[in-house]
């Protein structure tokens, strides 16, 4: 087994940081210690200013395979993510054909086993007519359940009230939802065509899938959750109502209801529609400062529990479209650490925090084995960052297939240097390493 030998790096984990090496021996964390430079290794890497995370994990991503491969595919997507410093993802099921079998769930698996620099897992997808499909789903080797509970393609919309009650009621393991009120949406949709017809301003996308929308559904989710006692996580909060249907009165191990922020809700409002169009165009939509605000406090105050992307990519050609064709969502992977340290350097948020969120506590979360945090035994997800060595986004340098990126001319303070996926470099000197493979995400659920 080869072995890589960290040292004099600045170690943020579990609420320290502190100064230390690290000894990797195939892909597991041997040792943690303060002097280890003693121990043989094939590989030592001096990180001497640099600080050391553990791999962030990405519970929300759209790699676009198998069907919409001309957007994104497994390959392209995990580069960007190793390069943003994300060693794991969770990837949704609304690709064609949809991920609604246990077949073309598994079809997935083997598309990453071969193509992915990062490590993965896949939802299983619900649709109103494959509960038995559903129910042969192995919690401990697939991440949980997505429910389309608001505006999607073909049958992905689940909004039959028995559905809901029957897959609430028996699925036994973490369901998550995109909540929007699909009647509220197509109300507004209406309004809004009738009034500008397809020269529509993409400045009334959040009034179109508006707040009213956004709690109508997820406090209907939450509302199912606890009748039944499901384990559910909503994700993408849009919207500072829906902050007030989370607890933060019990620890995470604990919730049976969590909730999930993204980065685009944290770094943009309804003021930056005027110069980015529809390239912020996601769903949810992106919604006033105060929303903004509150999102951020949400998380701060642990109402809200982990940060994703909703990495969701689209080509250049379909975003250019009017308001009513091009597609929601955009590409922000490799991009989500380093957005969320610009926090950190606006003295907003502390380093451990940043750790908590976009690793330790999807891990726990999600109860994924021996992965999220910096210890001795588990898996050696690691991410080497330079907090001082700023670089500016440009078509150049993006590395997710659709080659372009809301972040367009941002410059961060900075910069990724090393990605550790599984014991493995996968990124360094500023380019993914191609050859590298992550691994399958195991649960520890009962």
């Amino acid at each position: 087994m080869k072995s890589t030998l960290i040292v004099n790096a600045n170690i943020v984990n579990e609420g320290t940081v502190f100064q230390g090496d690290v000894f990797i021996k195939g892909s597991f964390i041997e040792a943690i210690g303060t002097d280890l430079s003693s121990r043989q290794a094939d590989h030592t890497l001096d990180a001497k200013g640099l600080y050391l995370f553990p791999g962030a994990i990405d519970d929300q991503v759209h790699f676009r395979e198998p069907g919409l491969t001309h957007k994104a595919d497994i390959h392209t997507e995990s580069r960007a993510a190793v390069a943003g410093g994300v060693t794991s993802f969770m990837e949704m099921p609304n690709t064609v054909p949809p991920t609604f079998t246990q077949e073309l769930l598994e079809e997935k698996y083997q598309l990453a086993s071969q193509k992915s620099l990062a490590n993965y897992s896949f939802f299983m997808g619900a649709s109103n007519d494959n509960l038995d499909e559903i129910l042969k789903t192995d919690p401990t080797k697939v991440c949980g359940l997505k429910i389309f509970m608001g505006s999607s393609t073909g049958n992905l919309l689940v909004d039959d009230p028995k559905t809901l009650e029957n897959i609430f009621s028996q699925v036994p393991f973490l369901i998550a939802t995109h909540c929007e009120d699909e009647a509220t949406i197509l109300k507004n949709v209406a309004n809004f065509r009738e009034k500008y017809g397809e020269d529509m301003p993409v400045k009334y996308h959040p009034i179109i899938r508006s707040e009213e929308g956004c709690f109508k559904s997820s406090s209907f989710a939450v509302n199912l959750a606890k009748k039944h006692g499901t384990r559910l996580h909503i994700l993408h909060i849009s919207t500072a109502k829906e902050i007030e249907l989370f607890d933060n009165s019990i620890p995470l191990v604990n919730k049976k209801i969590t909730a999930e922020a993204c980065i685009h809700h944290l770094w943009f409002n309804d003021s930056d529609y005027e110069r980015l169009g529809n390239f912020i165009k996601w769903n949810p939509a992106i919604k006033s400062a105060a929303d903004q605000q509150a999102i951020l406090q949400g998380l701060l105050t642990d109402r809200i529990d982990v940060i994703a992307t909703d990495h969701a990519p689209h080509t250049l050609e379909e975003k250019q479209q009017t308001y009513f064709k091009a597609p929601s969502g955009g590409p922000l992977v490799q991009h989500s650490l380093v957005a969320m340290l610009e926090f950190y350097h606006r003295h907003t948020v502390s380093l451990e925090w940043i750790a908590k969120k976009m690793a330790h506590n999807p891990a726990t979360l999600f109860q994924i084995q021996k992965r999220g945090f910096i210890r001795e035994g588990y898996f050696a997800d690691l991410v080497l960052v330079n907090l001082q060595r700023p670089w500016k986004v440009n078509r150049k340098n993006v590395l997710a297939k659709c080659g372009w990126s809301p972040f367009e001319g941002v410059t961060f303070q900075s910069s990724i240097t090393h990605t550790f996926v599984s014991g493995q470099l996968a990124y360094a000197n500023g380019q993914p390493i191609d050859g590298i493979r992550g691994m399958r995400l195991m649960f520890d659920r009962n």
